[in-house]
């Protein structure tokens, strides 16, 4: 159980940081404004008074608004985390002092040329 609230929980976050929130609210006001004109016009009139962005309802405007703040103190931040100090890295190579030696090819050559292992009698496979 924990296991998926930790999933669930990870995934609002993610979608939260990427601002899909913002979509889910502007597709929940599109829907609103839609079904409101339709009270009122028809159908195709509905449409473009809804997208065509010359008439926005409170919550369109609230949207927007979020949105600019949300940007607004992105940009701060984004202007902090560029204010570092420089630091030279000096880098030396120098040449180990411990060898280890490793097996000659010539001892693993001669296990491989060995006789293989007597058969077993042939009386107990049966």
């Amino acid at each position: 159980m924990f296991r998926k609230l930790g999933h669930t929980l990870l995934i609002i976050a993610l979608l939260s940081a990427t601002g899909t929130h913002w979509f889910v609210l502007q597709s929940v006001a599109w829907t609103t404004m839609l079904a409101n004109n339709l009270q009122t016009t028809s159908f195709c009139q509905a449409m473009e008074r809804t997208f065509d962005g010359r008439h926005p309802c409170k919550f369109c405007k609230r949207i927007s608004q979020g949105k600019q703040t949300e940007k607004k103190s992105d940009l701060q931040v984004e202007l902090k985390k560029l204010e570092f100090s420089y630091a030279p890295a000096v880098f030396i190579f120098t040449a180990p002092t411990i060898f280890w030696e490793t097996a000659s090819v010539n001892n693993i050559l001669s296990l491989l040329t060995s006789a293989p292992p007597v058969p077993p009698p042939r009386e107990l496979l049966g």
